[in-house]
């Protein structure tokens, strides 16, 4: 048995258009979640629930990653024999062939996780869509070696055996999906790609996804450890601005000992700040300091002797230190988040 599961927000009636549409294929027991709509969208839920469908409702907005494990709990009480959960949007977004195609699927592949691959190459999509897409699957492949070529689809089959995986994930919001999909990447689980319509009516008017506020959801890590990098070069330059102007003797030393100086403070503030709140790890903090002292080294002589070869190459050597740094920035990221920082155990 295979449940559809759809967190509705503010729906449309295009919600009811669906489920009606749906109940013309040979699928299983619809649930809906309410997350929090409120009294306004009442009758659009009710007309659900005389669809046969089953209704869940939250009080207050909690989140499309909450709507869904919702959704695992209420089929984990009522059903047994479950198969998987055919998660899907209410916004119209997923044609109901697609969900079907799906459903299909994830009996064929009853131990893969699946996912709905949207065309983005369609006619008629937006260009931050697109762009999006573009950045989310390349931040994927970096981070977890997975190529994904959809990773914010929200049409998806979730095996049964993953249930505990889907209920564990703390993040409740639209981080949810990013997070659950990158656990079952970096542990190997197989996934099945099958691709699907890409839909988007009236420019996706009728999304609640929020591109600012929910993208630093999605991508707050690489976010704290930018932050942390710009607030790092802020105290390494308030330091010796401020060294300069204190010490005395030739002005050689003086530049050296605020440089090393300068450098050493705001690297430790770095390192403590990516420790912390960047990639919060609290294990072993020694070895997670040798390791960062090796990756400081290695990173700054890898700049020197990058920017000092390709300054004979290319004429302007800011330009070229901009690039060079700008790139081991995003290796050093990479290299913090998966050796070290990499944390031994994972809920």
């Amino acid at each position: 048995m295979n449940i559809i599961i759809i967190p509705a927000y503010e729906p449309t009636l295009s919600l009811i258009s669906l489920i009606k549409d749906l109940k013309a294929y040979p699928i299983g027991p619809i649930i809906v979640i309410d997350d929090g709509s409120g009294s306004l969208y009442r009758e659009i839920f009710e007309t659900a629930g005389n669809l046969d469908c089953i209704v869940v409702t939250h009080e207050t907005n909690l989140g499309k990653g909450a709507a869904i494990k919702s959704g695992i709990q209420e089929a984990q009480k009522r059903f047994k024999d479950i198969n998987a959960y055919i998660t899907c949007d209410s916004d119209g977004q997923h044609l109901p062939q697609d969900i079907f195609n799906i459903y299909e699927k994830s009996i064929e592949y009853p131990n893969h996780f699946i996912l709905g691959v949207r065309k983005h190459r369609q006619k008629g999509i937006p260009l931050k869509s697109k762009l999006g897409n573009i950045f989310s699957s390349f931040y994927f492949r970096l981070s977890t070696g997975v190529s994904c070529p959809d990773t914010q689809t929200g049409l998806r089959a979730i095996p049964v055996l993953l249930t505990e995986d889907a209920l564990g994930i703390k993040e409740n919001r639209y981080d949810y999906e990013m997070v659950f999909l990158t656990k079952q990447a970096k542990s190997g689980f197989p996934m099945y790609y099958v691709d699907i319509d890409t839909i988007y009516i009236e420019n996706n008017r009728a999304s609640h996804f929020k591109p600012i506020k929910d993208s630093i959801l999605i991508y707050k890590q690489p976010i704290r450890f930018t932050l942390a990098s710009i607030s790092s070069a802020v105290i390494d330059i308030g330091i010796f601005t401020l060294l300069i102007l204190i010490l005395k003797g030739t002005l050689l030393e003086s530049v050296a000992i605020a440089s090393i100086t300068a450098r050493l403070i705001s690297g430790y503030y770095n390192f403590l700040m990516n420790r912390l709140w960047s990639f919060n790890n609290r294990e072993n903090i020694k070895s997670q300091l040798i390791k960062y002292g090796i990756l400081y080294v290695i990173q700054l002589l890898s700049s020197i002797f990058l920017v000092t070869f390709l300054a004979h190459i290319f004429s302007f050597i800011t330009y070229v230190k901009l690039v060079v740094d700008g790139t081991l920035f995003v290796i050093s990221y990479f290299i913090q988040k998966h050796w070290v920082f990499r944390k031994k155990s994972t809920n």
